[in-house]
């Protein structure tokens, strides 16, 4: 019972988690690199085209 709570972490319902937790890796992967080992400046560039992406598709839906 204990662990079941543990994995919830303050959402009110399972449903609700596995929705947040879609919507989030979604994101989450747009903005992290696929590589762990990558330049400092390499990793800056990725996510400044990133949020660059990002704005283009919030401008369209706002």
């Amino acid at each position: 019972m204990r662990k079941r709570e543990q994995t919830r972490q303050g959402f009110r319902s399972i449903g609700s988690l596995q929705q947040f937790v879609s919507t989030f890796s979604a994101v989450r992967n747009l903005f992290v690199p696929f590589q762990s080992r990558c330049a400092a400046s390499q990793i800056r560039s990725h996510r400044r085209q990133a949020m660059d992406e990002w704005r283009v598709v919030a401008t369209e839906l706002a």
